[in-house]
């Protein structure tokens, strides 16, 4: 047929060929030939404004279509905004460079499709390698643009971009192994720099948990504790971070290197994960044994300080309750003292005693806090020791002197006693002689009245026959003698000075030997008693007068009456 000069079948087997190895093999999302590439070409020119392709013949006849495809691709080739608003520049660059586009558009009107037509052909020839198939003049002025010819001319759009993207796709799918590798070396070396990191960070964080050295007071532990404290607030989190990154970066390499078909990748000896694991596994139970040292020791230095707060208290309470006690118990202030108030101090002794009975509790209490103080270690042992031993000897000298004090008190009591008996010996023998006087002083003392001499003459005078008795005969020489069988006192019987003393249970009688004021009263008395017998012997002697000179002038007065 070629020889022949069958034009038609020469080209409906160029037709063939073309359509064989430029068109049958394009496939896009399930569609091939004719679809594939018409769906290919509707995607690309897709956002392009004024650009339908619906078809290979009326769709390509502005030429927007071909510049679209071309600005789709290689944006730099053409100016594809300024084509339909102003007389754009469609080509940039300089004359034989193969960077950037030697050809310019030239100003032409807005509807010029040979001008498009032209521009699109003229870059694919020179920067594509698309040979220029078409004629620009022939597509404008045909109403019905052949469609095998664009459809053959298109394909080699898509070809050169598809292989072009091909080989685009090659070189990334390379990028991309290299940055994977790339990757998983940087994740190796970060997995190598963190597992030294926290190896190292274990290593010099065990040895400072497992130390123990135990504080005196507990502002020093408790600081240890904010110190532990802090340590897990702020020092650990960051680490378990870490740990946790640590992990997620082996477990990624491992698939990554899985997946892309690489060995499993095998740290350095020592560095395993495992050894990592076992790393935090000894430095959790170091802050369990810490934390629990930190506890214990907080609660022993709070039972000490509780301790030796108590301590003191009871101390404090015992040197109060004991300040003054041995003053007092040294103090002789029964010297002086009458026999009820000697009792009355006996009695207060024994309430004293009963007190100190009572205080033996406090005093061994004191003992054994001080006992459990110097068993715990306490810092401050040796003063409390010194304070302890302070309190123990006080106690023992005070259990001495109040043993004294009773055996003196005791002793004064005797003594006071046999005083009260003599007293009582005294008022028994004194009683009637005080009587006497206290009758005596009466008649000495008593208003008289009488009439007549005789009256006087034969008046009592109780105080005449004491006053004319013998010395040994008188009264008070009962009252000189000692009872028999009682010693006198070596020392004299103490008198108060100054305070009133209440009075004995035998009260002390009066005693005079004899007193001034009845031997003043007597000579009174008997001066009295003369005075009114002169007085009452001139009454008589006037009575007498009286009477005679009544017996005279009584008759005569009769006499005259009648």
């Amino acid at each position: 047929e070629i020889v022949d000069g069958n034009a038609k079948m020469t080209l409906g087997m160029i037709w063939t060929i073309i359509l064989r190895f430029a068109i049958q093999d394009i496939s896009v999302e399930e569609t091939s030939a004719k679809e594939g590439l018409l769906l290919w070409c509707q995607r690309k020119t897709a956002p392009y404004k004024n650009v339908n392709v619906q078809n290979f013949h009326i769709s390509w006849k502005d030429g927007l279509a071909f510049n679209a495809l071309i600005h789709r691709h290689r944006p730099e080739l053409i100016e594809y905004d300024k084509l339909r608003k102003v007389n754009p520049l469609l080509c940039r660059g300089t004359p034989g460079t193969p960077e950037s586009p030697a050809h310019r558009a030239s100003p032409l009107p807005q509807d010029d499709p040979v001008t498009n037509l032209n521009n699109a052909f003229e870059v694919a020839e020179k920067y594509l390698d698309i040979p220029k198939m078409l004629d620009a003049e022939d597509i404008v002025n045909t109403a019905r643009p052949d469609e095998k010819a664009i459809m053959t001319y298109v394909s080699s759009f898509y070809h050169a971009f598809s292989g072009a993207q091909k080989a685009e796709t090659a070189a990334n799918r390379i990028c991309k192994v290299l940055a994977v590798n790339q990757e998983n070396e940087q994740l190796m070396e970060d997995y190598e720099r963190l597992a030294s990191d926290q190896l190292a960070w274990i290593q010099r964080t065990i040895p400072w948990l497992e130390s123990r050295d135990p504080q005196k007071t507990i502002p020093a532990m408790q600081q240890k504790l904010e110190d532990f404290r802090e340590y897990r607030r702020v020092h650990k989190p960051p680490k378990v971070q870490e740990k946790c990154q640590l992990e997620i970066n082996f477990n990624t390499l491992q698939t990554k290197l899985r997946l892309s078909g690489r060995p499993a990748f095998m740290p350095s000896e020592g560095r395993m994960v495992s050894d990592i694991g076992a790393g935090w596994q000894r430095l959790e139970q170091a802050e369990k044994g810490h934390e629990e040292w930190l506890l214990t020791e907080l609660r022993r230095l709070e039972r000490l300080d509780h301790l030796a707060e108590k301590f003191r208290q009871k101390a404090s309470i015992h040197e109060g309750w004991t300040e003054g006690k041995e003053v007092a118990l040294r103090d002789r202030d029964s010297g002086t003292a009458s026999l009820a108030q000697v009792r009355a101090l006996l009695r207060k002794h024994e309430a004293f005693e009963s007190d100190l009975a009572a205080h033996q509790d406090r005093v061994e209490q004191i003992a054994a806090i001080a006992q459990e103080l110097n068993e715990l270690d306490y810092y401050d042992s040796p003063s409390v020791n010194a304070r302890c031993q302070k309190i123990c000897d006080q106690w023992d000298l005070l259990g001495s002197l109040t043993h004294s004090r009773r055996q003196a008190l005791e002793k004064l009591e005797k003594q006071l006693e046999t005083i009260d008996e003599l007293h009582l010996e005294y008022a028994k023998r004194a009683a009637p002689f005080n009587n006497w006087m206290e009758s005596a002083m009466e008649d000495l003392q008593d208003m008289f009245i009488v009439h007549t001499i005789e009256e006087i003459q034969v008046g009592p005078r109780p105080w005449g026959p004491l006053l004319l008795r013998a010395p040994s005969e008188h009264p008070k020489n009962a009252l000189w003698g000692r009872p028999r069988g009682v010693a006198p006192f070596p020392r004299p019987i103490p008198v108060p000075p100054v305070a009133p003393q209440p009075p004995s249970r035998v009260p002390m009688p009066f005693c005079p030997f004899p007193p001034a004021q009845v031997q003043q009263l007597v000579p009174k008395r008997d001066q009295a008693l003369q005075e009114e017998q002169t007085r009452q012997n001139s009454n008589e002697h006037l009575r007498r007068q009286f009477g005679s000179q009544a017996n005279r002038v009584g008759p005569w007065i009769q006499t005259k009456m009648e």
